[in-house]
Order: structure tokens, then C-alpha cells, then sequence
């Protein structure tokens, strides 16, 4: 009888411990930015044809890094691209393959987010996943397109541990629907805003008279700031911000942020798209610091705007969305953003790395008291007018 009971106390004591770590998302926990509706997965999958593949690696005390492999659509991503643009928002980081997308206003690769001494490792392996495709047999030159944030606090950066193989499974495993969150591939050992951060993605829909687009973000964090939700200064009311007086807070470290749309637009209105989602970074607090890398990728899987790589065309007559009916598409991208990065804070979790540091997740009792404290929780069902 006591044997029972005492495995009947362990199985307990197993159930609490897990659930204490089960993760909301920020809109489960009524934090629900913005007006407009998110798509049914809320993630940068709900833009059709775009599929997410991640490879965490979490080896021994010392590994906590990965790779977050964006596909852009199903096929041939080097025989058919998309049209593309960059923003910059700090220039500190190595982000791969970026020049060329700014001067031809297209990606001819999957999108790989990883760690800053990894980057260059990846991009070889997207040039081998490239190559290796009977149809891109005649290929010698590829573009391979690259994000990184620095997580050598808690992994052992040096060691550059993503492989190729790992690259080649994170596209393998690609797929539409659901996004992973929080501690995963490349957000594996990131931290953001005095906390864990990692991996978000979030979406918006259009209503149909504003041409009932989809914007979908996917974002990789690891900078700081001064936290603030929904307006809350949440930050500063936990004590956990920059400068803050005797708390030790690192403020530099990178953010990616990775916009799809199947909205028809040109490489120049992706661009002005890319821009507005920095918007959400003053939002959250941040205000990229100097040794912040931070960068935005926007790209259209629009099917009529693919750019084939062999063409007899002269000329290109294409669709893009008219200057005047851009400002949905920026809310949209605002919104998204910001939310993406709240889901990278409150799904990740607490992670203990190299040589025993810790990083903790968000409180998040505390913090939703605060928010109830500054009115800043919303109603989870609240929909754009439509």
C-alpha cells in the first residue's frame, strides 16, 4: 500500500513539475495586440505554400543552439523565386546573402536563421541542399540567405555545432501549420529583454475589403530594451530592464525578423513593408542597441510574381499592390510582429547552459498582474471591423 502510494506521490509530483513548464501564448493569455484577426494558426504559416523546419540541438551542459529554416513555397525555390526586400535596422550582424536581395529584389533559397558563428556553416549547407537538385544540375552561382543572433552565453558558440545534416533535416522537416515556439532551433539559446527568448511567429488577415491579404511573421530574438506589453511596463515593474540600478542586463544581441505575404508586391513595397516591422520593436522596448544586429527579410508568394530563373521574357509586366492600398499591409506587419515577439517570450522556458548559467522565462503570474494593474490585457475575441 505504501509502495502505491508513494508512486502514486511521484507521478504526481511528475505531472506538476511538467505542467509548471507548459507555455501559453501571449493570445491565450489574453494579450491580443493590435485590431486586426489572425489567421487559423496565427504563425507565418497561415501565408499559403510557406513551411517552418527546426533542428534544436540541446547536447550535454554546453549545447543550446539550432536552425529555423524558412521555405518560402513547395517547390524549387532557385527555378521559381519570389520577390524579396531588406531592412536593416542595425547593421551588426551577418546576415548572408542580404546584398544580393537588395540588388535584385528576389531569394533564390530557404531562409535559415541560426547562431552567429554557425551562419556561415549553414549557408554552405543551403548551397548543397541547392545544388543537389536534379533540376539545378547547371547551377554555379547561389545566393543563400542567412539571419543570426549571437545565443554564446548559454551554448558553446565556438563550437559551431549545426551541421550540414542538421540543415538538411530542419528542411526536411519543413511544414505548413503549427510553429514550435519559445525554445527551439535557432531561439534555443537566445534570450530577450531580460529574459529567455527564441523562436515567435504570429499572423494577420485583411478583411476583404482591404484586399484580404495574409501577413504572416516569424521572428528570432535576442536583444533587450525595456520591456513593455500592451503598453505595461512590465520591465521595469519586475526590475529587469537596461540600466536598471544594480541588475545585471544585457542589452545587445540581435532580433531576425522573417515577413511572408501573399500579398502581389513589388521588392520596393516589401521593402516599405520590412520597415514597418520595427515599428513594433519601439513597442516592446527595444531601441537596438549598438551591438544589435537587427534585420527584417519580407518576401511574396504571390504565384504570378515568381521570377523564373531561365527566361526569354524582354520585358515583365507584374502586379503590386498601388502606393495608396499599402497601409492595411503595414498595420497588419505591425501587429504581427509585436505579437510574434511576445509568443517568443512567453513560450519559451528556463534553460540552464554552458558553465551553469540560467536564464529564466518570463514570469508569468507576475507579469499578467502587472498587466491587469495598466488595463492591458484585451478580450481574446475581439475581431477586426470586416
Amino acid at each position: 500500500m505504501l509502495k502505491k502510494l508513494f508512486a502514486l506521490l511521484f507521478l504526481t509530483n511528475i505531472t506538476l513539475t511538467i505542467n509548471a513548464q507548459e507555455r501559453l501564448r501571449a493570445r491565450e493569455l489574453g494579450i491580443a495586440p493590435g485590431i486586426l484577426t489572425p489567421g487559423k494558426f496565427n504563425a507565418i504559416t497561415d501565408v499559403k505554400g510557406v513551411a517552418v523546419g527546426q533542428k534544436t540541438l540541446i547536447i550535454g551542459d554546453s549545447v543550446r543552439t539550432g536552425v529555423t529554416v524558412i521555405m518560402p513555397h513547395e517547390g524549387n525555390i532557385f527555378q521559381q523565386k519570389v520577390p524579396a526586400a531588406v531592412f536593416v535596422g542595425n547593421g551588426f550582424g551577418k546576415a548572408i546573402g542580404t546584398t544580393q536581395i537588395v540588388e535584385l529584389g528576389n531569394i533564390e533559397s530557404p531562409i535559415a536563421l541560426t547562431n552567429t558563428l554557425n551562419a556561415f556553416l549553414v549557408a554552405d549547407a543551403l548551397v548543397d541542399y541547392t545544388i543537389s537538385i536534379p533540376e539545378n544540375a547547371g547551377v554555379r552561382s547561389v545566393n543563400p540567405v542567412v539571419g543570426e543572433t549571437n545565443d554564446g552565453w548559454l551554448n558553446d558558440i565556438r563550437g559551431r555545432h549545426v551541421s550540414s545534416d542538421d540543415v538538411q533535416d530542419a528542411i526536411r522537416l519543413a511544414a505548413s501549420g503549427k510553429v514550435e515556439e519559445g525554445n527551439v532551433g535557432a531561439g534555443t539559446g537566445t534570450r530577450a529583454l531580460g529574459f529567455k527568448g527564441g523562436i515567435g511567429t504570429s499572423s494577420r488577415v485583411l478583411p476583404k475589403e482591404k484586399g484580404g491579404y495574409t501577413v504572416g511573421v516569424l521572428v528570432q530574438t535576442n536583444f533587450g530594451g525595456i520591456l513593455t506589453i500592451n503598453g505595461a511596463p512590465v520591465g521595469e515593474a519586475l526590475n529587469n530592464f537596461y540600466m536598471a540600478e544594480d541588475v545585471p542586463y544585457v542589452v545587445d544581441g540581435s532580433c531576425m525578423i522573417v515577413i511572408a505575404t501573399d500579398a502581389p508586391l513589388s521588392a520596393r513595397n516589401l521593402e516599405r513593408l520590412a520597415k514597418r516591422s520595427f515599428l513594433a520593436f519601439g513597442k516592446v522596448g527595444s531601441f537596438s542597441s549598438n551591438g544589435s544586429g537587427d534585420y527584417s527579410i519580407a518576401f511574396s508568394t504571390h504565384p504570378e510574381l515568381r521570377i523564373p530563373h531561365d527566361s526569354n521574357e524582354k520585358q515583365r509586366t507584374i502586379l503590386d499592390v498601388p502606393n495608396d492600398e499599402m497601409s492595411p499591409l503595414f498595420l497588419a506587419v505591425l501587429e504581427a510582429s509585436e505579437e510574434a515577439i511576445y509568443n517568443s517570450l512567453f513560450m519559451a522556458k528556463d534553460i540552464i547552459g554552458q558553465k551553469g548559467r540560467s536564464m529564466k522565462a518570463i514570469p508569468v503570474e507576475e507579469t499578467l498582474k502587472i498587466m491587469d494593474k495598466y488595463n492591458a490585457r484585451q478580450n481574446t475575441t475581439k475581431k477586426s471591423k470586416k
